[in-house]
């Protein structure tokens, strides 16, 4: 679509952008940052279920209510000299994290806005369990801030500073684990105002932001340092809030999903009130369908489980029809029914008879769920206050069909669809209320000063570039890309060498790409690796084409670089050695073309074609 179709459409978009912060230690308490993802299965753990409480104005969130009756318990493992007390609540937070503070002010003053004078923590309640306390610590450091993207201003109304939450490690429906590493590394976000235009430059946006602050170098690195949250609504639907989108490159793809998505179900919700449609009441089907031979649902009934549905009058093919790429309304339906515990439910438009009911049987269900004609059904087979809760949630969702969209939190599905799936509902603005345990602070005229002398400039830190690279293309590539710290990193430790950085970003934007794209975990790959990798290069000890091999075994095991060209046979050969190698060749052949031809055959990953070409 183009620009004016998405501006007829309604289109509104805005963006949340979350990077974590290179500090020594996590925000309010003093364990260390450093990521060791450590295998300590946890001598210390807290076991706890969360309940949601009413925020500053007296209500309780939708969000956090919805999740309280998922009624789930949440296991937090503790690692030892990385979590602590204040993490899981038992102790009072510490002063705020100075360094982390003065760097969220610098990047407020690089996007032009009115510091607060004295900034609050509150207190934002999560339910979900991501967060032990069942709140998460936010402070409100800037507002009414705005940056230009390719000449279109873009408002930056809030920017806060945040705990980061911990990161799930296991569970089911009933049980989460979860690990405290990375509880309280500090956090910011940065909100933009829902008026970007269209998908493409919400990706610019997101891009703008996240080179902003890459080339301060007061971020972390890697996958996952990085997230954008989404909020995208058009004409008749609703705003919808797509969280933990990883990567920038795939936002526009996601948004152009959820815009399907949004006019599919608009297009449903208009179907359905020209068929009159209606949803019957919910009805334990249980009797009808024992001694069936259906494998999903006899196991249910084997263990005392019960089957509940529902009819859906109008509904006939519509259960099936694709909302996204393989996603349909059915399979939004059955999301809900997920959060309540089941694993799944069926529906009349499916092959029934795949899943093994007879022909009566579906007779059955329909004559005792009360289906007319162009009706519909939906089953679900599960323990039984399970299965009346999934029930129960799938049967609002279908009722919500006749009404278009409903407001959501959706998670990404990061795989080539680029598609979401149900989360919860929205959250509204009854989550907030003060943190009573952690002081205000004031922002003094000297923290301002060294705002200013931190806060990062993209025309600098382009123009330093291109200097040093010598290709504007590739310049403005790699400062845009999130590999920037990374070849800064890889520049600064091989200083030195005869070491071409055009070489060096290339890698990094296109083997780096290709690699990915064939299956390789080249993100895994340390940044101290990587440093042994060019360091090899840089002083000859391996060819170009030796490279991308030794990148290959990386993505698979952090070898030290000199055990990983020993054993894979990687070194280069060269001067005498080569040489011998060409008088070899001269024996069986006079054409150089034919010796360079089984010298390469033999030896492309050893040899080096301009100095093998020299030496003939």
């Amino acid at each position: 679509m183009d620009d004016q179709e998405y501006k007829d459409l309604g289109f509104m978009c805005g963006l949340e952008v979350h990077q974590r912060l290179a500090t020594f230690r996590k925000l309010f308490c003093d364990c260390p940052t450093n990521v060791v993802m450590t295998n300590d299965t946890g001598k210390n753990s807290v076991k706890r279920h969360q309940r949601a409480i009413a925020g500053e104005l007296g209500k309780v969130d939708i969000a956090s209510g919805f999740e309280e009756q998922r009624r789930r318990f949440f296991r937090y493992r503790m690692p030892e000299g990385h979590s602590c007390l204040v993490e899981i609540d038992e102790e009072p937070p510490h002063q705020m994290n100075a360094e982390a503070l003065q760097t969220v002010l610098a990047f407020a003053r690089s996007m032009n806005m009115r510091i607060i004078d004295e900034v609050q923590p509150m207190r934002k309640a999560v339910v979900d369990g991501s967060d032990p306390s069942a709140f998460q610590r936010t402070t409100m450091i800037g507002l009414d801030g705005f940056i230009t993207v390719n000449g279109h201003r873009i408002e930056i109304p809030s920017m806060f500073l945040e705990e980061e939450s911990c990161r799930a490690e296991a569970g089911d429906g009933k049980e989460i684990t979860y690990d405290l590493e990375m509880m309280g590394v500090p956090l910011v976000e940065i909100d933009t105002f829902p008026y970007i235009r269209t998908p493409k430059e919400a990706k610019e946006v997101a891009l703008y932001i996240g080179t902003m602050m890459r080339i301060s170098g007061l971020v972390q690195r890697g996958i996952g340092s990085v997230r954008q949250d989404v909020n995208v609504s058009i004409k008749g639907g609703a705003r919808i809030e797509i969280k933990g989108l990883q990567e920038i490159e795939f936002v526009d793809r996601f948004i152009d999903n959820e815009v399907m998505r949004q006019r599919e179900l608009l297009k449903i919700r208009d179907e359905l009130k020209k068929r009159k449609a209606s949803v019957g009441k919910l009805v334990d089907i249980t009797k009808v369908l024992k001694g069936t031979k259906a494998k999903i649902i006899a196991a249910q009934l084997e263990s005392n489980g019960i089957v509940a549905g529902f009819a859906l009058g109008g509904f006939r093919g519509l259960l099936g029809r694709e909302v996204m790429p393989k996603r349909r309304l059915g399979t939004e339906i059955s999301d809900y029914a997920k959060t309540a515990g089941v694993k799944g439910l069926i529906h009349s438009d499916e092959d029934l008879k795949s899943y093994g009911l007879t022909e009566k049987e579906i007779q059955a269900i329909e004559t005792a769920l009360g289906v007319g004609r162009e009706g519909s059904f939906i089953i679900i087979a599960g323990a039984g206050d399970t299965a009346q809760s999934a029930a129960r949630r799938a049967l609002e969702r279908a009722r919500y069909a006749m009404e278009g969209v409903p407001p959501e939190t959706r998670a990404a599905i990061n795989d080539d669809t680029y598609t979401t799936r149900f989360m919860r509902p929205i959250a509204g603005g009854s989550r907030m209320y003060p943190e009573t345990d952690a002081r205000p602070i004031e922002i003094t005229k000297d923290m301002l000063k060294m705002a200013d002398a931190l806060a990062p400039s993209r025309e600098k830190e382009e123009k330093e570039l291109k200097k040093q690279i010598k290709d504007g293309n590739l310049a403005v590539r790699i400062m845009l890309s999130p590999l920037l710290q990374t070849y800064r990193y890889i520049a600064e430790s091989t200083k030195g060498l005869v070491l071409d950085p055009a070489f060096v970003v290339n890698i990094l934007l296109q083997k780096f790409t290709e690699l990915r794209r064939a299956g390789f975990d080249i993100y895994s790959i340390k940044e101290e690796r990587l440093v042994e990798l060019f360091n090899a290069y840089g002083q000859g000890l391996i060819t170009k084409q030796a490279v991308e091999e030794v990148l290959k075994i990386l993505a698979k095991t952090d070898q030290p670089v000199k055990d990983i060209i020993k054993d894979a046979g990687l070194k280069k050969m060269s001067g005498a050695e080569l040489k011998k190698l060409v008088d070899q060749e001269k024996k069986t052949s006079s054409d150089k073309a034919q010796i360079i031809k089984n010298i390469m055959s033999k030896h492309r990953l050893n040899v080096d074609g301009s100095e093998l070409n020299s030496i003939l």
